[in-house]
Formats: structure tokens, sequence, C-alpha cells
């Protein structure tokens, strides 16, 4: 049985963020490389080790024989402030708090690996894109081994109009409170659901992702920083992410990692043409795509981490991409 434990170390810069480790010893395969599952935008780890029924994403890849590692970065769930503030941005999520949680993992790991493959989910893809872009060293680059990018934006070739309102004024973006995320969506999705269920298919269907266990599902939601919050408006209005004179999208020429894109199909918050960017910018000769849904059963962003098909159409096949790279 997969077993979870949990620890807490330094960014170096004001937080000490926890990692979650999840691990079956009966089926762990020696050597192969530790599992990092990077969370996305305004969510901490709790998703990846809860579904509402059966395996987890963690407790599958685990039982799959993988050592499956998550983290809370800063201002994220059990991490917690030693005089960090909450005013952060991309890249210090990318470039400080991703690289000590990477360091953290290597130095713990039972594999005997000495890289870590990464699964970036939603904006969690773009932090490695970013850790990538802008960390050229090829010592920082060689921790990471195989990239899986589920459901995360690199180039916005597409975005939804309720995504593009958000381009129309930054600095405006960058004021709006962000305090008691989680208490709104715990009124707000079982609501939605029953009453605009299409108006909620742009994020996950309700027809097969177990609602009546909302209060769980929240506890997966966090705060976000209003200045993250003005970046991620200035992207979508100029479709390429620029950090520290960095076109982090042309900056992906250059990685040459085994890549794998996972995209729903009926992805309302990152839809195909923009999840495919990363493919389509890649460096590296293995990049692969797993295209989840189909006519009769449509699959939404929140649908790859807790629909019940999810276990079958997402976990299972990107474990087995995992073992053959």
């Amino acid at each position: 049985m997969p077993k979870f434990s949990r620890t807490r170390f330094s960014n170096g810069d004001g937080w000490q963020l926890q990692a979650t480790r999840c691990a079956d010893q009966g089926a762990l395969v020696p050597g192969r490389r530790p599992l990092l599952i990077v969370p996305g935008y305004g969510m901490n780890s709790f998703i990846f080790g809860y579904h509402p029924r059966g395996p987890s994403m963690m407790g599958a890849l685990a039982a799959a024989g993988f050592e499956v590692w998550t983290v809370d970065f800063r201002a994220q769930g059990g991490s917690r402030s030693v005089g960090g503030s909450r005013s952060y941005r991309l890249e210090d999520v990318a470039c400080v708090d991703l690289p000590a949680t990477l360091d953290h993992i290597l130095a713990r790991t039972e594999t005997g690996a000495d890289a870590v493959s990464v699964l970036g989910a939603s904006l969690g893809g773009t932090y490695v894109a970013i850790y990538l872009a802008l960390n050229r060293d090829a010592v920082a680059r060689a921790k990471i081994g195989a990239v899986v990018a589920i459901g995360a934006p690199l180039r916005w070739e597409r975005a939804h109009p309720v995504m593009r309102v958000m381009s129309l004024s930054p600095w405006l973006i960058g004021k709006v409170p962000t305090r008691g995320m989680r208490g709104l969506a715990a009124i707000g999705l079982p609501l939605i659901a029953r009453r605009f269920p299409r108006a909620l298919s742009i994020y996950l269907h309700a027809d097969h992702v177990d609602i009546s266990k909302h209060r769980e599902l929240v506890r997966t939601v966090d705060e976000t920083s209003p200045a993250m919050n003005r970046q991620l408006a200035a992207w979508l209005r100029d479709r390429d992410l620029r950090l520290r004179g960095v076109n982090v999208t042309l900056a992906m020429a250059e990685v040459t990692a085994p890549l794998l894109v996972v995209l729903a199909n009926g992805d309302g918050i990152v839809p195909e043409a923009t999840a495919m960017s990363t493919h389509a910018h890649w460096g590296g000769d293995v990049r692969d795509v797993l295209r989840v849904g189909d006519d009769e059963l449509r699959f939404a962003h929140a649908d790859l981490f807790i629909s019940n098909h999810a276990q079958a159409r997402v976990f299972t096949p990107i474990g087995a991409w995992l073992a053959a790279h």
C-alpha cells in the first residue's frame, strides 16, 4: 500500500516549504527517477493525494512503482513563512522554490537516481518551463529528467473569453483581493454545478466528477499573489511570457529532455492549441502527446485529476510513459 510522509525545508527566501512523499515499498522500482508533481495556479498539493472515488494521482503512480513527491510552494498549503513575503512573482516560485524542492528530493530519495522527473500541473508546467528557460546551466537542467506538462500553458495561442478579460488591464487585475478564495469555492462549486453546469464545464464536468465531495475538493484552493496576477494578465495580453529579458516560449528550443504533453479535449482553461505550444517549441526529439477524452466523454481542466475516469485515462498512461523514459 502507498504510504505518505511529509517534511519541511527552507527555500532560502523566508519560507519553509512542505514536501509530501508517497511510495509503495513493495512496488518501488529501484533506480527509477523520483517524480515531482508541481501544483499550479491558486492551488496547493492536496488534490494530488486525494480523489473522490478511487486512487489519487500520487497513490496510483506509487502503486505503479514510482517514488512520488509533491510540494506546497510559498504561501501554499502546509508551507510556513519565516519572514518571507506573501507578495511574490512567477520567477520566485520557478527559480527559488522549484530548485530548492529538487535538491530536497535528490537528497532524500530512496531510488538512487540523480535526477527528478517532473509533472507540471497547469501553471505548474509553466513553472518548469520558466526554470528551464532562466537556468541554462547544464548542471541545473540535469536535475530534471523527463517532463510531463498536463494542461499547461506556454504560448496563449487560444484563450477562453473569460480568460481574455484578465488581459484587458493587468494593473486592475493586480488590485483584486485574493483572500477567502477557498470559502468562495466551497459555496460556488456545488451551486454552479447544480444550476449552471454548462458554465462549469470549461473547468470540470459534474456528470463524471463526484461533486458531493466538494468540501474535500476545495481544500486544494489557495490564495494567489496580486503581483503574480499582474504577470498572468500581461502574459495573456502578449501571448508569450517574458521574464528577465527572456522569451520563455522560444527558450524551450534549447531543452532536450523527453516531453509528454497531456491535454483535455474540452479544456476551457488551457485549450488544446495553447497546451500544444509546449510541444511545438520543445527542442527534444521525444515529444509525445496524450489527448484525454472523446466525443462521448468530454474532459475539462480539473477532470484530468478528479474525474471518475482519471485513473484509466490519465494516471495509468502517464505512468507507462514515464516508465519508458
